[in-house]
């Protein structure tokens, strides 16, 4: 399987310019291979025929695999992409270009990368890893804790609403969603694993929210196949609302500085013509 640096950092340095109308778009993580391809090479010619294939494909559904090999059968490239299941077609389309165009920009001539963004997940590699499972736990994002750790009802709560996600929905898919008291859950697996291979995935990332957030509130984990997510009761905000927030706070305070330093130089000036006025 080829490893990939995640870059992770960029989910905070992007945050700022991202505003809650497009919450569905904003940055999770991504990972670029460190091996890079031949300008002009096949193997090129061939991630760029997959990549527009993919695009393509999201504009009329939420998830797709395909393989290119048109420029070069010795060098094919593989590829798929994924939209949460109840995301708009419209808004799948966008997720994915808004994808496309970030994964240029972070994994220039990387003979693999993928994004992951809020609602939408895209990959390319020159190996292939469709249909094949992976519970690596790539990504993993923590609430605060409760008050009275594991003392309070919310965990009774939450391991019902985890639990209730690992048994594969009648209709099949890899869409599930769960929900126990005032705790909400949901899952998604990427849509090449079998009915069994999604809920182990799930199980593994049930586990390993609880190993790596504790006592948390809420909180996201993406493995290499699937992602999982809790909140409760509004308890666990989006990371946008939180930066926005933040920023306007930031932009109030620097203003109420910015009019009382206006202020001070206004009174300044008035007793300095006051003074001159005296002689």
């Amino acid at each position: 399987m080829l490893k990939l640096f995640l870059l992770f950092f960029l989910s905070l340095s992007l945050l700022p310019f991202i505003s809650c109308s497009d919450d569905y778009e904003s940055f999770v993580y991504a990972g670029c291979s460190e091996t890079k391809y031949t300008p002009g090479s096949p193997y090129q010619l061939n991630v760029e025929s997959l990549l527009t294939s993919l695009s393509k494909a999201a504009e009329s559904s939420t998830y797709a695999n395909d393989t290119s090999s048109t420029a070069s059968s010795a060098d094919p490239a593989y590829g798929l992409f994924q939209c949460r299941a109840d995301l708009p077609i419209s808004d799948c389309d966008s997720c994915i270009r808004s994808a496309l165009s970030q994964l240029s920009a972070l994994c220039p001539a990387a003979t693999g990368g993928g994004v992951q963004l809020r609602s939408c997940f895209l990959r390319y590699d020159k190996e292939s890893f469709i249909g094949k499972p992976d519970n690596t736990l790539l990504y993993k994002r923590c609430g605060g804790a409760a008050a009275g750790g594991y003392a309070s009802n919310i965990f009774g709560m939450r391991d019902a609403a985890l639990g209730s996600l690992t048994t594969a929905p009648p209709t099949g898919g890899s869409y599930r969603v769960g929900g126990a008291g005032y705790v909400q859950a949901m899952a998604q697996c990427v849509g090449d694993l079998s009915p069994q291979e999604c809920s182990d995935c799930v199980e593994s990332a049930v586990a390993q929210v609880k190993a790596a957030c504790g006592f948390a509130v809420g909180a996201d984990v993406y493995l290499g196949k699937c992602y999982l997510q809790y909140w409760s009761n509004g308890a666990y905000p989006s990371r946008h609302d939180h930066v926005d927030e933040t920023g306007k706070t930031l932009a109030i305070i620097i203003g109420i500085l910015a009019a009382v330093a206006l202020i001070l130089v206004f009174l300044s000036f008035i007793r300095r013509a006051g003074s001159r006025g005296k002689y």
